[in-house]
């Protein structure tokens, strides 16, 4: 039997992590109360899959979907959205981790700024964070650098509340796929940003190393490749031309007998090796342009990654 539609549906990804989710589980519970249904993707976990009890010892309705695979927290989300806006197409919507570092206190927050006018989407943007040094100046460096690529800015995570108009916008987008926030960034969307304070962990360790770190990073560059490449062809575009007149320059002072022995021979050969190279680099770009401009958006049905949806069992039908 279908649950009574609720107001409030969360999102949760969940990959070897079951004693955290069951923590805050409890803690959604104890911050909006029971009308909120529960869809954690259990991302392909083997060594700690998420039991369906764990929602309902809670006091909370819900689902545990179970993935094929392990396909990555973001591609668990996009199931996890395709699955709302199939199912709750009337709900808000919440995105949300399962450890602890999103707090299920902060939801009204996001929900309050939902109910502004002209907000599709109430996203959090952190102004304290627990990770270490290393992982801050990465994270500084990579917004910077993304920002330079792609001219625009990106200062939030998976932690956000969506409107159903925004639900069903981003399960037509392939690159919900790929990147959430980058898709979010891209939907068009109008973006509301509060900033809250990240949580410390319920239990265990992340699950993400540097490496997964930094793929995950530039996954939100292929979502605006043809900027990235427009860009950098205006780069080597103008280096090119400061080459042609370097060049220009130098034959000219060769000319007026100005060169000193050996410079010229020296420069010249430098600014047509530069010519070369970022001619090179003119024509590779604009060929992978092309490709991104005429590439076909490949559409991706959810219930492909789908093994089994268990429903949240209470404590008394155990």
């Amino acid at each position: 039997m279908e649950p009574s539609l609720p107001d409030h549906v969360v999102i949760t990804p969940v990959f070897e992590d079951s004693e955290a989710a069951g923590q805050m589980f409890h803690a959604l519970s104890a911050a909006i109360g029971s009308n909120v249904f529960v869809i954690a993707v259990d991302d392909g976990s083997v060594s700690q899959p998420l039991h369906q009890g764990s929602i309902g010892k809670a006091g909370l309705d819900g689902i545990v979907i179970r993935l094929k695979r392990n396909v990555g927290h973001q591609r668990a989300i996009a199931v996890g959205l395709g699955y709302a806006a199939e199912h709750f197409p009337e709900a808000t919507t919440i995105v949300m981790d399962c450890d602890g570092e999103d707090l299920p206190e902060q939801i009204e927050d996001l929900l309050t700024g939902l109910s502004k006018p002209r907000v599709d989407v109430v996203v959090a943007r952190r102004k304290k964070r627990l990770e270490t040094t290393s992982f801050k100046i990465f994270y500084f460096f990579y917004r910077h650098l993304f920002r330079l690529l792609t001219g625009r800015k990106i200062s939030f995570g998976n932690f956000m509340v969506l409107s159903p108009f925004a639900v069903k916008r981003l399960v037509a987008m392939s690159e919900l796929w790929i990147h959430v926030a980058g898709c979010l960034l891209v939907s068009k969307l109008r973006i509301h940003h509060i900033s809250l304070d990240r949580g410390p962990r319920y239990a265990g360790q992340s699950k993400m190393n540097f490496h997964g770190l930094v793929l995950h990073g530039f996954r939100a560059f292929m979502i605006f490749a043809e900027d990235v490449l427009v860009r950098v062809g205006v780069a080597c575009a103008s280096i090119a031309a400061l080459s042609i007149m370097g060049i220009s320059l130098s034959i000219l002072l060769k000319s007026a007998g100005m060169a000193s022995p050996g410079w010229f021979s020296m420069a010249l050969g430098i600014l047509v090796l530069v010519l070369i190279q970022t001619g090179t680099l003119i024509l590779m770009t604009l060929m992978l342009t092309g490709i991104v401009r005429n590439g076909i958006s490949v559409s991706i049905n959810y219930l492909d990654f789908i093994d089994e949806v268990c429903p949240a069992e209470r404590p008394d039908n155990v």
